[in-house]
């Protein structure tokens, strides 16, 4: 049986950023020579079309497999997860560095959150493990948890093969041998040989559309009442997709402001909050206030609002202020139990801001 190995693949970030290029460079040198590893390197994660080489080989690993981007964990692997890339989330212990600046101490209490609807399809047994390039300087940080994903994966594989053997003893039957043969283990090293390295690289236009976390997302569809851009989309179990996502507006987050779970990424916008930073969680974790709302901007939902305004008038319609795709939050409607953002609103209201 032909020992499995662990796909890596690490996603350049847009443009020719030296320092990047420099990071990702010394990584791919130092992983190449490991000899339990598949290495390739695709453009920017968040820029591949359905159609694009990168995007066909990210689809074609069935086993364990790490990504290395400049994306939040988070919105990298509910990046993937939209592009049929599926499977468990792998935890990482590699941490982005402390902020030395901010002298108040994060708090770890979770998330009072609804269930969410979770992702959808059938998740293939195997575990997908998202790195942040941006959370070390050094490469050989990356490189120790590459290794140390390698081995996690390995012995998980090994004690399932053990159970099965278990479950299921081998059976001796006359003129028929004891060994049975063993299919070899998804993400085999003929994975990577059906694409060249110039193909997986082909460049990729610049794209921007909403991300959907299913871990957080409750299916209360504000996002579809509020975009009125056509992006949103049910599937056949009414289930809330991105479905026309290149009609999103460049540079407008518009709808994610409205999520009552924040739930909806953007994973290049500038704010931490909306491009699927942990920390970016309203409830019971710190953030920026001023990044998370837009500076000279009250709330959530005005900064959405005039997004949304600004958008409909560069398409030639007009603006519609509030009184479209804000339910939750008319005040002609019935009240239902405030969420973190309300509160938060609330908050700030109470401040004069």
């Amino acid at each position: 049986m032909a020992r499995s190995r662990l796909t890596v693949v690490l996603s350049q970030a847009p443009g020719k950023h030296p320092g990047k290029r420099s990071l990702e460079e010394s990584i791919v040198a130092a992983l190449l020579m490991e000899p339990d590893l598949e290495v390739s390197v695709v453009p920017n994660l968040y820029d591949l079309g359905p159609d694009h080489t990168g995007r066909l080989f990210l689809g074609s690993v069935k086993g364990d497999m790490v990504v290395l981007s400049w994306l939040y964990p988070r919105a990298a692997f509910w990046l993937l997860d939209r592009d049929g890339v599926k499977g468990q989330f792998g935890e990482t212990k590699l941490k982005p560095p402390s902020d030395e600046d901010d002298g108040e101490a994060e708090t770890d209490t979770p998330v009072d959150r609804p269930q969410p609807i979770g992702p959808t399809g059938d998740i293939p047994d195997r575990h997908i493990y998202t790195l942040d390039l941006r959370d070390a300087n050094k490469h050989e940080a990356f490189v120790a948890e590459v290794r140390r994903i390698a081995t996690e994966c390995r012995d998980r594989r090994e004690a399932k093969a053990r159970e099965k053997a278990a479950a299921n003893p081998p059976v001796l039957q006359l003129g028929l041998s004891l060994a049975t043969p063993v299919a070899d283990a998804p993400g085999s090293p003929d994975t990577l040989a059906a694409f060249s390295p110039e193909a997986l690289l082909a460049p990729a236009g610049r794209r921007w559309y909403p991300v959907i976390d299913y871990s957080r997302c409750t299916n209360c569809l504000e996002c579809l009442d509020f975009c009125l851009f056509g992006v949103y989309g049910v599937d056949s179990l009414e289930r809330i997709i991105t479905e026309n996502q290149d009609q999103c507006k460049k540079g407008c987050p518009a709808c994610s402001r409205v999520c009552p779970q924040q739930a909806i990424i953007f994973p290049e916008y500038k704010s931490p909050a909306i491009a699927g930073a942990e920390t970016g969680a309203v409830g019971g974790l710190k953030i920026d206030l001023s990044r998370l709302f837009g500076g000279d901007v009250g709330d959530a939902l005005s900064a959405a609002v005039q997004e949304r305004d600004r958008e409909l008038v560069n398409d030639g319609r007009s603006a519609v202020g509030a009184t479209i795709g804000i339910p939750k939050r008319q005040d002609s409607k019935p009240q239902g139990p405030k969420d973190d953002l309300d509160k938060l609103v609330d908050d700030l209201d109470s401040l004069g801001l």
